[in-house]
């Protein structure tokens, strides 16, 4: 499994700081996506198990979640991912282009959000009262897209 970006994000995942990254190889090919330089799965660096346990040593005490913007292509290297991520306390969080009946329940099993939908223009992102997107806690069920909409 190959990323193309890792930041530190705040608006992503409500009331978490995220260690997001960017996973390369995206099959969908949503039109319009802001991140197409990233479908081609040979960009970007290897994600590996020490590279991933020695960030979340660097930003210890920092970041209370992990997030992969896809990744769900790889599942087992995916799991693994997950898994190291729950063992030191993180939240977790996907967000894919998927419906969640398409995302297989052992890797739901590690999720503590997920963002599900695929990208259409003209619905909007998650801050768009008629997007398809959802935003849902998965330990409670509750979509949260109302954190991502401001009021006016």
């Amino acid at each position: 499994m190959r990323f193309v970006s890792e930041d530190i994000v705040w608006q992503e995942v409500p009331n978490e700081v995220s260690l997001a990254f960017l996973i390369s190889g995206c099959p969908l090919g949503c039109k319009g996506c802001h991140s197409a330089y990233s479908w081609d799965s040979r960009v970007g660096h290897l994600l590996s198990e020490p590279y991933f346990e020695e960030r979340l040593t660097l930003y210890q005490n920092l970041i209370s979640c992990v997030l992969f913007m896809g990744g769900e292509w790889h599942p087992e290297e995916l799991c693994s991912l997950l898994t190291i991520a729950q063992q030191r306390g993180l939240n977790t969080c996907l967000y894919t282009g998927l419906e969640k009946e398409q995302i297989p329940d052992y890797i739901l099993s590690k999720l503590t959000y997920i963002k599900t939908g695929r990208w259409i223009a003209e619905r909007g992102g998650l801050n768009s009262l008629t997007t398809n997107q959802r935003f849902i806690h998965l330990k409670t069920g509750e979509v949260l897209n109302h954190l991502f909409c401001r009021s006016k």
